[in-house]
């Protein structure tokens, strides 16, 4: 939540608007050539730019009239350094409005009020609620997954230099500030190569050792403090996941070695945390009967980091039982000095253990279905008739198994490599805990058979049935597969194996449910509704069979991948979904801008626990939504649907995206080891097109289809129905609808339909773009018509202004890539291909995707 709205606006007026003013003139010394040049041409070049769009003018006619009135520039190698320069600049200009973004935070942020700890506190309190408290936090838990999707192009060097650089703005150090800025000029803000799983995993890891060991940390230790007596110490209520290394659904580069040596990083990363804590605690706890034990455990944590083969000389019981000793002698002997340092390191140990964050194994349904084919070609693990058999006698086969199956039997690589990965988590759970790595994730889950398959292949892997420490999850994405999840775990419930499977896991049974391919499948209401309806028929048919439902949420940055405000949509929920846990991936830009340093990720971290707790505590609310409520969505849901299906099946669709935008660039960013497509040798398709590359490329051509096309259409049919009133009393009364909305209008609010205005002409596009347009001014006007405000996201001025000027920044970069595609369609017209400036354009292309993509920070 934000503070007092005039008084926040005000601080991010001057706190973030006017020091960037000031600040980016800082930019004149940074160590480019001719940069003070670039800086006065770039501003130049902003206006006209803004002049131009209102002129309804092309990108191609603005850059032209630029060049003719600004410059000297003729020749077209002088007027593309140009260009580069102007990215350059912008690039680091975007990181500026970072660095004061977060050292404004505190200020801008009511971080004591609605949503936070200190607020659950003064309710719990006033309610007398502490028993409820207690028993609440018995199982329930906040789960975050980093994920192998990165939608931002940041190096681990320029985090760095942004988390330094806030810091010296909080303290208005300009003399620091002008010593970052200049180092900013010399980083490099892209890799040549594309980053190996093992990098993408690294990457994340900074946040983990930065920022989520502190954040977590905190939030516990208030709990703690506050309510000593409902904490309880057998749950950890915020946990940790990551998939780099583990997610290997269509990503061709992680096998087994590398999900291991991930592994191996986290856990040491978790204890190079311990260790730096434990010296620091030495410096403090000087006292008698306290020394030698800090002083025995530091060598063992130093071991472990640095001394090869002393790996496993160590467990997380060791090193709690050495601080709770600690712990005892300070309160006894020592007047309980210093006392609160080392319940913060028990805390911190209690949540983490030696694996930090859990590291999730994901692959394809088709996969498992062709290795264990595979298998029963050269074993008698399984019959040799495996592959014609019914999907109800392959699953009797492979609750059969009995014997492990050598990988080395098989042929293909990616074959051995599943049965490898399987006894790679055994090893993990040996050396980091079992929560390590104690989760398979099924993507394209549309059967019982698909989760069976995985407890074959668990078995085949060496796995007994009593001794199987995994979780099977499995996801469900499309909106067919959706519809279809209650059938499949109806199945999987009324299986005695599988049952018995789930009662030694403690009678839970966990389910991913994705919003990426939902949306590109079905549209933004579309999506958002069938999950809301399995999520419901889920819990259901859970609680009938006994078992504790937690779903998992696979939500990425943009509310077309499920982003935006998310913590809002778990406020939202009535007793009707289950809330035992929270869990959903952190994606992309989410990271940096929700979780980017420790006071937005302990605000974000206590917004989602509270959010979980007090809907349990003090929310009378039986049903998210009421039969009523349920019909008028059902009904928006289906004419969205029917208006989105109207442009994704035109026979241009995909052509349009892939003409217009830099669709096709994204394989060539190197921002992530993971192919655009899932299938590298077909035609581009919708089905394998990846939800990164496809939302992505809809934000960078600011036409933001996946989060608002059908919404007008759907609001309109509703309004000639004679339903509006219906309309405006959910919107008044329901948080989840809502919520809906206002993430809609927060991808609209970064839409700019003039940018890509001249393709109205266009002979083949044309229809297409159009059809766009008229569906975001509709939505446009019957959202405002809904919310009482005059312009989208009125009613939340500090976001508004803050995407305002992110967006000002970037309208450079989105028009110079706009013309750099344009230049590019040119040239593949011509024999020759441009004689090597297809090359250059194709460059500046992708270089301005890093700055449009970093600058959208603000997606939630």
């Amino acid at each position: 939540m934000e503070a007092p709205v005039n008084n926040a606006l005000q601080l991010f007026r001057n706190l973030v608007g006017t020091k960037f003013q000031l600040y980016n003139s800082l930019f004149t010394s940074l160590p480019f050539h001719r940069v003070e040049k670039t800086g006065i041409f770039l501003s130049l070049f902003l206006l006209h730019c803004e002049e131009g769009f209102e002129k309804k003018h092309s990108p191609e006619e603005i850059l032209s009239s630029f060049f003719e009135q600004y410059t000297t520039y003729r020749d077209e190698q002088q007027q593309t350094d140009l260009l580069f320069r102007f990215v350059q600049y912008a690039e680091r200009q975007v990181v500026l409005f970072d660095a004061l973004e977060d050292a404004a935070f505190r200020d801008i942020r009511d971080t004591q009020g609605a949503g936070s700890l200190r607020q659950l506190q003064s309710q719990v309190m006033q309610g007398q609620a502490e028993e409820a408290l207690a028993k609440k936090l018995e199982d329930f838990s906040v789960r975050l997954v980093l994920t192998a999707h990165p939608t931002q192009f940041y190096p681990g060097e320029v985090l760095g230099i942004i988390n330094d650089l806030s810091n010296a703005l909080i303290n208005d150090n300009t003399a620091q500030v002008n010593m970052y800025l200049q180092q900013l000029g010399k980083t490099p803000f892209f890799k040549k190569e594309k980053p190996t799983p093992y990098d993408e995993a690294v990457s994340l890891i900074w946040f983990l050792e930065n920022v989520f060991y502190q954040a977590a940390g905190r939030t516990v230790s208030y709990l703690k403090s506050h309510f000593p007596q409902a904490v309880s110490e057998s749950n950890q209520l915020i946990r940790m996941g990551f998939w780099p290394g583990g997610d290997r659904d269509g990503n061709p580069f992680v096998n087994a070695p590398i999900t291991l040596q991930v592994a191996e990083a986290l856990r040491g990363a978790i204890i190079k945390c311990y260790y730096l804590d434990v010296r620091k605690l030495k410096r403090r706890l000087t006292f008698k009967g306290v020394e030698n034990e800090l002083a025995t455990l530091e060598q063992k944590l130093y071991s472990n980091l640095f001394i090869p083969g002393q790996r496993t000389d160590l467990c997380q019981s060791e090193i709690l039982d050495t601080l709770l000793r600690i712990r005892d002698t300070i309160q006894q002997q020592h007047n309980g000095l210093f006392v609160h340092l080392v319940e913060t390191l028990i805390s911190r140990v209690e949540l983490f253990g030696l694996f930090f964050a859990s590291l999730d194994i994901r692959q394809d349904s088709s996969v498992h279905g062709k290795v264990l084919e595979a298998i029963a070609e050269v074993s008698d693990a399984l019959p040799k008739n495996y592959t014609s058999l019914p999907d109800a006698d392959k699953i009797k086969a492979l609750l059969a198994v009995t014997q492990p199956v050598n990988s080395s039997l098989l042929k293909e690589d990616l074959h051995k490599d599943t049965l490898e990965t399987i006894r790679t988590v055994q090893t993990i759970q040996q050396a980091n805990g079992e929560e390590g790595c104690n989760r398979y994730i099924i993507s394209h889950s549309t059967s019982a058979l698909n989760v069976i398959e995985v407890y074959g292949l668990l078995l085949l892997g060496g796995w007994k049935k009593e001794q199987l420490t995994i979780d099977i999850v499995p996801l469900f994405e499309t909106i067919d597969d959706l519809r279809a999840a209650r059938n499949v775990m109806r199945s999987l419930y009324e299986n005695e194996a599988y049952r018995q499977h789930l009662h030694r896991r403690g009678n839970k049974q966990t389910i991913m449910l994705g919003f990426s391919d939902g949306t590109k499948d079905g549209g933004y209401l579309m999506a958002n509704w069938s999950i809301y309806k399995a999520k419901e028929e889920l819990t259901k048919l859970s609680r009938e069979a006994g078992i504790n439902v937690v779903f998992f949420d696979g939500r990425g940055g943009p509310p077309g991948r499920g982003g935006g405000k998310t913590h809002q949509f778990y406020a939202s929920m009535g007793r009707n979904i289950a809330n035992k846990e929270i869990q959903l991936t952190i994606q992309g830009q989410t990271v940096s801008s929700n979780f980017g340093t420790v006071d937005s990720a302990q605000f974000n971290l206590e917004q989602l626990v509270h959010a979980g707790i007090s809907n349990e505590l003090f929310s009378s609310r039986e049903v998210t939504l009421s039969e009523s409520e349920a019909d008028l969505l059902q009904s928006l849901a289906d004419a969205g649907y029917q208006s989105f299906n109207q442009l994704k099946h035109h026979p241009s669709f995909m052509d349009y995206l892939e003409h217009t935008s830099p669709l096709r660039y994204y394989a060539e960013a190197n921002i992530g080891s993971r192919p655009s497509k899932r299938n590298a040798a077909a035609r581009l398709n919708l089905n394998d097109l990846r939800a990164v590359p496809y939302v992505g490329a809809w934000s960078q051509l600011k036409q933001n289809v996946p989060a608002f096309y059908g919404v007008g259409t759907a609001l309109q049919q509703l309004e000639k129905d004679g339903r509006w009133s219906e309309l405006e009393r959910l919107y008044r009364h329901s948080l989840f609808f809502k919520t809906l909305l206002d993430n809609c209008e927060m991808a609209m609010i970064k839409s700019y339909m003039p940018l890509t205005a001249h393709l109205a002409k266009h002979p083949v596009y044309g229809p297409i773009w159009q059809m766009i347009c008229d569906e975001f001014d509709l939505t446009k006007k019957y959202l405002l018509k809904l919310s009482g405000a005059s312009t989208l996201m009125g009613n939340s001025p500090v976001e508004q202004l803050s995407i305002q000027m992110r967006e000002r920044i970037v309208l450079p970069l989105v028009t110079i890539q706009q013309y750099a595609l344009g230049r590019i369609r040119e040239l593949e017209q011509q024999e020759d291909k441009g004689n090597g400036h297809k090359e250059v354009f194709e460059r500046l292309v992708v270089r301005c995707s890093f700055g449009i993509i970093n600058a959208g920070r603000n997606s939630a």
